[in-house]
């Protein structure tokens, strides 16, 4: 016997025998592997020729911070040391600007300026390629088009051309329509200008080019989804921007633009305070012009109309005298005005508008508060458009703007109660002044009042155009928010699909399918698979016998049992038997041999006929007297597959037949390799089981034993008659075969159980029809062959 050996799980040596028992479990099936693999890598292949190769190109843009400027006090530069020495810093302003270059809003500005949603794609090969600003021919839509339309261009010439394949949102058309360049073409989806580019060359002529005109917020989705922003790490304000596309030229323009776009935005926004500055200034010199003709049209008038002479060189010593207090008054009134009219302003305009700034009012803390409200009211407006007027920062928001316009309203009501009250002191020695012209025409003291009015809108109106120019001045030095780092750019080689990577995950998934498979199919296996499954049983095990070619296949109608073994060979099958026979002479015993040995099985189709036909021709070959019986008088097989006579053990055991000795056929005579004599089955009998309880059954068995060193005897399958049981009785060593894949593992306890009650004498285990590399189930013959 073969004596067994156990390895500690976990070892070298048990993962080595694991990785044997994988290696033999997959060897068999290699043609699994090469088909899988060869599907996967042409599926692999068609898919890197189909799909066109996409480029990454990635920009770099440091955000500006301007919290610095603008800060002159104490506090103030106290804070923005500690923000340069990393306490109290804030990232809220770079988040910000990270989330708004992102914004749908931005995105479907370059979507426009770009025309991405109008795509000219022509087949390459198995390619679909997309002609980016280099398409033959431009497609003029009508601007009444608000579903997706896509249609074929077939360019029949330079200047002529044929469409087909209309497709309207999700409804097709087979209608085609033809036409010249920059021809009006009547369909179904509107009028259609089609015009040549310097694009156009022979190489269209005849092919055909997609045009696909897509929805704006789809195109703007799918390349905010492509676009990525990052920052370049938590302390720096330089935000990372990549976008991938088949097309390099697309995905450098769409950064540009992206960039060139998030700049005007945020020029847009930070100009709104002198914008809103600037249209109130241009509307008070509007109505200051008009006051001023008016004015100067009555002066001209009155002194037309009354002869009046120079009235100032006659009255110039009283009003040097007030002239200072006209000057005074000058400044009352306009800044009375100013804030009048910013009251007013501030009663009518709603919380998402401005107020004018620069006003020239002469007071401090009233300049502060309107700029403090105008710096909330941006604030809000940037937060609504990026969220709604429901959020709780709104909200909260627009409750400080009504409580500062509170604040700033009763601000004005104090300042404009302390100017009425300037301006009357200043009229009432105004009235003590005019006193003393008392000599002087009632016509000088209209005079008078009516170019005081004039002097006073004058001076109104230049400091209102120095305020323009100052403002416009602001606009036009404010400077960008960002500095492009790293221009768009990227490498020349493709991110996308990546050739190596697809390829290793086709060749890997080609292993893993079939791999899987068949361990699957391993597991959920019920026969016996090999050597491995009988390891636990009580039985001792003899040998197996390899497959060997496809005249042993359970299943096949035709059987032609053969004897395999030859006294030269050196094949695997040969050697096999040669292991076995070694194994059956160290179970022998000295004092009681084992001269007859019974083959048997549990089912039929199990090979035993095969066993008993070469295992006696082995023991043949070493010059031992062997006989071969063929008690299996059911089916024959054996006699059968002989093509042996019509006379044996039956016909001897009824009596037919006086002498045994005429039943037997010499070895050789039926077949050269066959050494053994056999004793055929003869005539099958009606009744075989009565036949085995013959005395004369007894008297062959002592008769053999007394010629012949082994004698072999065919049985039926144990579990279909008794007769097995019936010659069991005469029998040494019991050698009961189990065919893999044949036996249900089920049953193996069933056969461990005829062992331990001693249902048959010595009995031995001999595996039969093993796969030639076993590996997990069975045995590895990958060793060399030897004679023996």
């Amino acid at each position: 016997m073969i004596e067994k050996k156990t390895t500690v799980a976990g070892s070298p040596a048990n993962d080595f025998i694991r990785i044997q028992d994988l290696w033999g479990m997959f060897l068999p099936k290699w043609r699994w592997f090469a088909l899988s693999l060869l599907v996967t890598l042409l599926i692999a292949t068609f898919y890197l020729l189909s799909t066109p190769p996409v480029y990454t190109r990635t920009a770099s843009i440091l955000i500006k911070d301007d919290s610095k400027s603008g800060s002159s006090t104490a506090s103030a530069d106290l804070s923005n040391a500690f923000a340069d020495m990393g306490i109290f810093k804030s990232n809220t302003n770079i988040n910000n600007e990270l989330l708004t270059i992102q914004s749908p809003t931005l995105m479907t500005e370059v979507v426009n300026r770009l025309y991405l949603n109008e795509i000219y794609t022509v087949r390459h090969g198995l390619r679909t390629v997309e002609l980016y600003k280099d398409s033959p021919v431009a497609v003029v839509m009508p601007r009444s088009v608000e579903d997706a339309v896509g249609f074929d261009i077939k360019l029949t010439s330079a200047h002529e051309f044929t469409l087909t394949n209309f497709r309207v949102a999700d409804a097709s058309t087979d209608k085609s329509y033809s036409g010249k360049m920059g021809d009006t073409i009547r369909t179904s989806v509107g009028p259609l200008v089609l015009t040549t580019t310097k694009w156009m060359n022979d190489d269209y002529l005849g092919k055909s080019i997609h045009f696909d005109y897509a929805d704006i917020e789809a195109v703007t989705d799918y390349y905010g989804k492509e676009l990525h922003a990052e920052l370049g790490s938590d302390d720096a304000t330089i935000i990372t921007l990549s976008i991938s596309d088949p097309s390099i030229q697309k995905a450098e323009d769409i950064l540009n633009s992206l960039i060139a776009v998030y700049n005007e935005n945020w020029i847009q926004d930070k100009n709104q305070i002198a914008i809103s500055t600037s249209q109130f200034i241009d509307g008070r010199l509007g109505v200051i012009a008009n006051e001023l003709g008016v004015v100067d049209e009555d002066i001209s008038s009155y002194k037309s109309k009354h002869l009046l002479p120079d009235v100032q060189a006659a009255s110039s010593l009283y009003m040097t005298q007030a002239a200072e207090n006209r000057k005074d008054l000058l400044t009352l009134n306009t800044q009375l005005a100013t804030v009048r009219y910013l009251r007013n302003e501030l009663n009518k305009k709603p919380l998402d508008q401005l107020l004018p700034a620069n006003s020239g009012i002469d007071n401090t803390g009233l300049e502060t508060q309107i700029s403090d409200y105008n710096t909330l009211v941006l604030n809000r407006n940037r937060l609504i458009a990026n969220s709604s007027v429901k959020n709780p920062l709104v909200i909260d928001m627009a409750t400080s703007l009504r409580d500062m316009q509170k604040t700033i309203l009763q601000s004005m009501d104090n300042l404009i109660v302390a100017l009425n009250t300037q301006i009357s002191s200043m009229q009432r020695q105004e009235v003590t002044t005019t006193d003393q012209l008392a000599s002087s025409p009632d016509q000088a003291k209209y005079l008078m009042t009516v170019e005081r009015q004039q002097k006073v809108k004058e001076a109104l109106y230049l400091y209102l155009l120095q305020k323009r120019e100052e403002n416009e001045l602001s606009q036009a030095f404010t400077a960008y928010n960002t500095r492009i780092i790293t221009a768009p750019r990227g490498s020349a080689l493709p991110t996308a699909p990546r050739k190596m990577n697809i390829l290793l995950v086709a060749f890997a998934i080609g292993l893993l399918v079939p791999a899987v498979s068949i361990f699957l199919m391993e597991n959920m296996n019920t026969k016996v698979r090999g050597r491995k499954d009988l390891e636990n049983m009580s039985t001792p095990f003899l040998g197996e016998i390899p497959m060997s070619g496809d005249s042993l296949r359970v299943g096949k109608k035709k059987r032609t049992e053969e004897v395999v073994v030859q006294a030269e060979s050196q094949n695997l099958i040969n050697d096999s038997f040669r292991v076995v026979r070694t194994n059956l002479e160290f179970m022998n015993g000295k004092e009681h041999p084992y001269k007859m040995i019974m083959m048997t099985s549990i089912n039929p189709g199990s090979g035993k006929t095969f066993i008993s036909l070469n295992l006696s021709t082995t023991f043949a070959l070493k010059n031992k007297r062997v006989v071969l019986v063929d008690l299996d008088m059911r089916r024959a097989a054996l006699s059968h597959d002989l093509h042996s006579h019509k006379v044996g053990i039956a016909n001897y055991l009824a009596g037919r037949v006086p002498d045994w000795h005429s039943t037997v056929i010499p070895g050789g005579t039926l077949n050269p390799s066959l050494l053994p004599d056999v004793i055929p089955v003869g005539t099958l009998p009606p009744n075989p089981s009565e036949l085995l309880f013959s005395p004369l059954l007894e008297q062959l068995f002592v008769a053999l034993r007394a010629e012949y060193d082994y004698i072999f005897i065919d049985c039926p399958p144990v579990e279909m008659v008794a007769d097995t049981s019936i010659i069991a009785r005469w029998t040494d060593l019991t050698l009961f075969v189990v065919r893999a894949e044949v036996l249900e593992r089920e049953m193996l306890p069933v056969v461990d159980s005829y062992y331990t009650e001693h249902k048959f004498n010595n009995m031995a285990l001999l595996l039969n029809g093993t796969a030639k590399y076993g590996g997990r189930h069975g045995y590895h013959y990958g060793y060399g062959y030897h004679k023996s």
